[in-house]
């Protein structure tokens, strides 16, 4: 593994974590992605070198652990432009993988639903296009020219035409394609918010960074068997359920896909649709690793990423998770004092979950308006919709009508204002 660090960088280029913690970050990857490291090392540079990134000194070092380790991959820990990943594979004659290579090559690995594999494919695609060079391992074609099993291949090569101006085009051809299916499946998405917001039911949605145990809370809430392994990035497609508050009152909870340090911009432009719900959230949950050594820089990445993505002004919460791994309480207490809004959890074990509820509820009250209504028996469709729609804690059956105690949502207080129990009216005067 190679990484560097800029003596002097412009804030513009600073990374929140040190060279030394995002080359371990980096071994993690690699293990998630099936590879075996044998070690790692930095250089520190007054300026980036625009051939080769690094300076001839590391080169020559690094050829020396080819030879002696039997190295057969060199992971550098930045985005390598296409002419620094040419050179230096030609230099050191070897493959050379840069971080970005290795987390779009994680996320096709774990990838599963339909939208998914597009989000993946079509990010790869991207990444892939300013690197084809004539030695540039053709893709498998099938019969009539497609790419990948999809439709848009090209016909026969023209005269004069080289191989790569044909690997551009057809992989131009796949790129098109995949953002028009993309675009139908953020339509499909906006419609459904769309329809979720119209039944007043509160969106809560989990974000964090990988491994920060958001799949965990959302089994433990929901038990929706999502899958939940100490890796970095076990799930990438986002899950929705309903869960019940303290008080009854129903929010959806969405758990997303993992953030991480030095996300690829085209992987974030790819997974578009499915980040936009964040930002319809009515609420935020971050989970954040507290046993982790980088925790804070975690978090920090977090909300960095969510700037990014032009989400500031959701309400927020702070998930302390993993307390249970904790030697002492009073470790906890201290994190707590670091983050505001926060709240200490274990998600595995349920450990403050419940004081977690009661907080989002708090958070999402104005969400919901008691009501007390006595609705007319012949109008038995309005009483179907506060059970569907509404908490209904209490239903008395009297003379004019059914009354009922419920908690109504807020788009429905207009609806049914019209209907709210003479008795509490005059009460209310009095």
């Amino acid at each position: 593994m190679v990484g560097y660090e800029l003596k002097h960088a412009p804030n513009n280029q600073q990374h929140l974590f040190s060279v030394e913690d995002s080359l371990e970050e980096l071994a993690d990857l690699a293990s998630t992605a099936s590879l075996s490291v044998e070690g790692g090392t930095y250089q520190r540079l007054a300026k980036i070198h625009p051939r080769t990134l690094i300076g001839t000194g590391k080169i020559e070092e690094l050829k020396g652990y080819r030879d002696e380790l039997s190295i057969d991959v060199f992971l550098f820990d930045d985005e390598l432009t296409p002419r620094q990943q040419r050179e230096l594979e030609k230099l050191l004659d070897v493959k050379i993988v840069d971080r970005t290579a290795l987390i779009l090559d994680i996320f096709a690995q774990h990838a599963r639903t339909h939208e998914g594999k597009l989000q993946v494919e079509l990010a790869q695609y991207e990444y892939r296009l300013p690197r084809l060079t004539r030695m540039w391992t053709h893709l498998a074609r099938q019969a009539g020219g497609r790419v990948g099993g999809a439709s848009g291949g090209v016909g026969v090569r023209g005269p004069g035409e080289t191989q790569l101006e044909v690997d551009r085009r057809e992989i131009g051809h796949r790129i098109a394609h995949i953002k028009r299916e993309l675009e139908k499946v953020r339509a499909h998405r906006a419609r459904h918010r769309a329809k979720r917001k119209l039944t007043g039911i509160p969106i809560v949605a989990l974000v964090g960074y990988t491994n920060a145990g958001k799949s965990t809370l959302l089994n433990t809430l929901t038990q929706a068997n999502v899958l939940a392994a100490d890796q970095l990035f076990a799930t990438l497609d986002p899950t929705t359920r309903r869960i019940n508050l303290p008080s009854g009152n129903e929010v959806l909870i969405s758990d997303t896909v993992g953030f991480i340090q030095k996300l690829p911009t085209n992987l974030v432009a790819a997974f578009r649709a499915t980040l936009e719900g964040i930002a319809e959230a009515d609420l935020l949950i971050q989970l954040v690793d507290v046993t982790h050594p980088n925790a804070i820089e975690q978090a920090a990445t977090v909300n960095k990423t969510l700037e990014m993505l032009g989400i500031v002004d959701v309400p927020a919460l702070v998930a302390l998770n993993k307390i249970d791994r904790l030697d002492s309480p009073d470790i906890a207490a201290e994190q707590l004092a670091q983050y505001p809004n926060s709240i200490a959890i274990s998600a595995i074990s349920g450990q403050g979950v419940d004081d977690l509820l009661a907080r989002i509820e708090g958070v999402l009250q104005n969400h919901w308006h008691a009501m007390t209504l006595l609705i007319p028996y012949d109008r038995g469709d309005l009483v179907s919709m506060l059970y569907d729609q509404s908490v209904v804690q209490n239903e008395i059956h009297q003379a004019e009508g059914t009354q009922l105690d419920t908690n109504v949502p807020r788009h429905l207080v207009g609806l049914f204002s019209a209907y709210q129990s003479p008795k509490v009216a005059k009460e209310s005067m009095s």
